[in-house]
């Protein structure tokens, strides 16, 4: 099969794709380190346990959730039990299996850290936009993401009306 090299438009759009996801996550990192202590990943565990039944997930669905490996996740999770932000403990329906719960401190953390990181998103990434372009951008997600997450895994975690 012969290679269908991009075309200028192609390649100026990818090109931007790549800018941005190469940029964007440097500045929430240093946000959320500067503002709150919290690495970016740090914060989006909190953020799913924050928004989690009891605030508390199996390892497994707080992987998911965050899209990390088990050992990425348990080495974060490790270091967040260390600073008294989350605790784990057997789950109690399984007993091979462990869960994290956000404590009190793990709460009062991302409570603190999220008005800085909306801000953050809103300057760097909504506020640019219009809202057709913001519409524009959910559909391009859905697009990207039929292909990149064909059974919807990640995908039905942040649409309501798929899960």
């Amino acid at each position: 099969m012969e290679t269908q090299w991009l075309d200028p438009t192609e390649r100026e759009a990818w090109l931007r794709l790549i800018a941005v996801a190469e940029l964007l996550p440097g500045v929430l990192d240093h946000q959320l380190r500067s503002g709150s202590g919290l690495t970016h990943f740090e914060y989006l565990v909190l953020a799913m346990l924050s928004e989690s039944r009891e605030r508390t997930l199996r390892m497994t669905g707080l992987a998911q959730r965050t899209n990390a490996t088990l050992p990425r996740l348990s080495h974060v999770v490790r270091r967040l039990e260390d600073r008294g932000l989350v605790e784990r403990f057997p789950c109690p329906e399984d007993g091979r299996a462990t869960n994290a719960r956000l404590t009190g401190a793990g709460w009062d953390q991302v409570v603190a850290a999220a008005p800085g990181h909306v801000d953050t998103v809103r300057r760097h990434v909504l506020d640019p936009l219009s809202r057709e372009q913001l519409a524009q951008l959910k559909e391009i997600g859905d697009a990207l993401l039929a292909r990149l997450d064909p059974d919807g895994r990640m995908t039905a975690l942040y649409d309501p009306d798929r899960a």
